[in-house]
């Protein structure tokens, strides 16, 4: 039985595994189907079980483990792939010779925005989150004043806007707030949501700072929802992404939240800020006709680029939109 123990100590089964897939030749489309089952069936399959034990891994070893099941589900994949084109091949020519050498296949690599953005929604998922998507052009109402920042509000300031009329009510979603409103304007509580997206505000370009960038945002609402629960959802997010890490918060303040708080990990040996949560004002409940007599709830945002810096010790937040395949090539082993 192969399980993860034997996986990083053991030299012999995966070398065992590795020739498996190197001299695997199939003759029929069948023979494909049965070694693809074997390795991904979703109940049975070696790589599927291996990925399930990531959790009973150390933390400090996870990484470790990840790239060692990823380099096998890569290799084992380039064989699906040769494979099925050689058989589809011989079904045009009978006379093909399956002694040929198969032509190597350059796999792609997933953009480090896209790996935390899954990462965060197979984590909350796993405790009820729904993923909802949304606009990125926006009203005024959506945007700003059901989360009770009216036309004057001073918090208006601080998001300086891409506006798309001369009456200034389209523009460009300045936070994935606004995703929260439109949902629940449709829909009743309870509910738990999580939003990712990108978000525009006119900011100078520089090394920590771009006018686009991606938001992940969580609310929920239900009877008794209170900051304790807040704080739980919020350790076990920060511990999921970091792993275990001290975790503090600091009084703050967003119009849409009271109280409101900001989240700083202790990282590298030095307090970082990396999100802001507070329990939902219930004057924007009202505002999308939600009784806060009866129903209660919080809400938390994080930058995705910001985490991203931190996990891969990235020093230009520009790396990520210039397109250089030198840098993409670094996260190849990232596929879970």
């Amino acid at each position: 039985m192969i399980n993860e123990k034997n996986l990083l100590n053991n030299n012999e089964t995966i070398n065992k595994i590795r020739k498996e897939i190197k001299y695997f030749h199939p003759k029929t489309l069948d023979d494909l189907k049965k070694f693809k089952i074997k390795f991904f069936s979703r109940k049975k399959g070696i790589i599927t079980i291996l990925l399930k034990k990531i959790k009973k891994i150390p933390i400090y070893r996870r990484k470790e483990f990840g790239k060692i099941i990823n380099g096998l589900k890569c290799q084992i994949q380039e064989k699906l792939d040769e494979s099925n084109y050689l058989l589809k091949e011989n079904e045009k020519n009978e006379k093909f010779d399956y002694t040929v050498p198969g032509t190597t296949i350059e796999i792609g690599s997933i953009h480090p925005i896209s790996i935390l953005k899954n990462r965060i929604i197979n984590i909350l998922s796993n405790i009820g989150f729904t993923y909802v998507d949304g606009y990125e052009i926006e009203d005024d109402w959506h945007n700003f004043t059901a989360l009770n920042i009216p036309l004057l509000h001073p918090s208006r300031d601080m998001q300086d806007t891409f506006f798309l009329s001369k009456k200034k009510d389209i523009l460009l979603r300045t936070h994935t707030s606004s995703i929260q409103i439109r949902y629940m304007e449709n829909n009743c509580p309870p509910f738990r949501v999580l939003s990712i997206g990108k978000v525009y505000r006119n900011e100078t370009i520089s090394s920590h700072s771009n006018y686009m960038f991606h938001q992940a945002e969580g609310f929920y609402i239900d009877q008794n929802v209170s900051f304790s629960h807040l704080k739980t959802i919020i350790y076990y997010l920060i511990n999921s992404i970091f792993g275990k890490t001290k975790i503090r918060f600091r009084s703050s303040y967003f119009p849409f939240t009271e109280p409101s708080a900001e989240v700083d990990i202790y990282y590298d040996k030095k307090w970082l800020e990396i999100m802001g949560c507070g329990i939902i004002d219930p004057k924007v409940l009202e505002n999308v006709n939600i009784d806060p007599k009866n129903y209660s709830g919080f809400a938390f945002g994080l930058g995705i680029e910001r985490i991203a810096l931190i996990l891969y010790g990235i020093k230009d937040i520009r790396l990520y939109f210039n397109n250089d395949i030198r840098f993409l090539k670094q996260f190849k082993s990232e596929f879970f």
